[in-house]
């Protein structure tokens, strides 16, 4: 089936540990008017390799799906990792009206503190590339194209982070 109802997206992205997935779980538990999708739960090896193909591929079926669950009349909110131009080059794209894109960020320090104190993570290697999409985020967000808008989340509680979240939202939704 081709989807016919063309209905905006909005992509929530940062880096792992930043509070992404925590802020969207709660606007997943209470949303009526949008759906929340979290990406990460497709995620499997076929996808490892060329990052330029295999998350192509993996954004692939993300905006196919994304597009095929607004035929119902309410747009989607994508959960994950990326940047608008891995987005924005996906044939699927095509089922959007308009694609926005928000990034949650936070000082390095705190960034630090979720991943080893909050979520138990130890692989340096793992937390390191987490800093350096974060910083890249706060460099380079609002000049991708489209622009991505940032929130610091640095000292905002999950709840606070999903209100700002849900306040984007509405501000695009009309």
């Amino acid at each position: 089936m081709i989807p016919t109802k063309k209905l905006p997206l909005f992509v929530v992205i940062g880096a792992s540990g930043v509070g992404k997935s925590s802020a969207c779980e709660i606007l997943f538990k209470k949303e009526t008017n949008y759906i929340v999708l979290e990406s990460d739960i497709l995620w499997n090896d076929v996808y490892n390799g060329d990052p330029d193909d295999g998350y192509r591929a993996y954004r692939e079926v993300w905006l196919t799906m994304c597009a095929n669950i607004s035929q119902i009349g309410m747009p989607c909110v994508l959960c994950g990792c990326g940047e608008p131009r891995h987005f924005e080059v996906c044939n699927a794209r095509r089922y959007f009206t308009e694609t926005h894109y928000m990034a949650v960020v936070c000082r390095d320090d705190v960034l630090v503190h979720r991943m080893k104190k909050l979520r138990g993570i130890t692989d340096e290697g793992w937390i390191y590339s987490s800093q350096v999409y974060n910083q890249w985020l706060w460099d380079e967000g609002t000049q991708t194209t489209p622009p991505t808008t940032l929130i610091d989340n640095s000292d905002l509680t999950p709840e606070q982070t999903a209100a700002q979240i849900e306040r984007w939202i509405w501000e695009r939704m009309g």
